[in-house]
């Protein structure tokens, strides 16, 4: 019974967190629109700039929470799969609204080799149409761009499933690669 009753919630939440982004999406940047660019503070302490990638693919990915399972699961399928990211000459960051402390203790947990960037005024989940509202807080909405060399859109995922994403991602990135 309890294992039921944790799956209803679970599910309500899913649910609310999927509505609340819905609010949002309409505003995100479509494909072959140029992407906008941001800096935010990456949890190594560094700042990153859409900029300082110009020339290289970029999977730009919004998450709700550091440390739930959703996430981690995202998370961890992007590390799983980083060599291949790299050998595509892609590299990968996620934002969210946590703060660069809590990405950096997020990537030493889960071994997360890319970085984590910290929006915590949500302006930037914002410009990618990618905010939500739960509980009354801001949140990220589980989207991702990928973004080609030369700064524009290519590929537009909204409301990814955390599971089959990265591969879904990269098989695109070599699709869109040979076009």
């Amino acid at each position: 019974m309890k294992k039921l009753f944790a799956t209803a919630i679970a599910a309500l939440i899913t649910l609310n967190l999927m509505q609340g982004a819905e609010s949002t999406e309409a505003q995100a940047p479509k494909e072959g629109q140029p992407a906008p660019d941001f800096s935010l503070p990456a949890g190594d302490g560094s700042q990153v700039s859409l900029k300082d990638y110009k020339g290289k693919w970029v999977v730009l990915y919004f998450y709700p929470k550091d440390f739930t399972s959703g996430c981690t699961l995202e998370a961890q399928n992007f590390q799983r799969d980083l060599a291949k990211y790299q050998n595509a000459g892609a590299i990968i960051l996620g934002v969210s609204v946590d703060t660069a402390q809590s990405h950096k203790d997020f990537c030493a947990k889960e071994g997360l080799n890319f970085k984590l960037l910290a929006d915590s005024d949500t302006k930037v989940s914002a410009q990618y149409g990618s905010i939500m509202e739960y509980g009354g807080a801001k949140m990220a909405a589980r989207n991702t761009f990928l973004i080609k060399p030369d700064g524009k859109i290519a590929k537009v995922y909204l409301k990814v499933k955390p599971a089959e994403h990265s591969e879904q991602v990269l098989k695109d990135l070599e699709t869109l690669k040979k076009s």
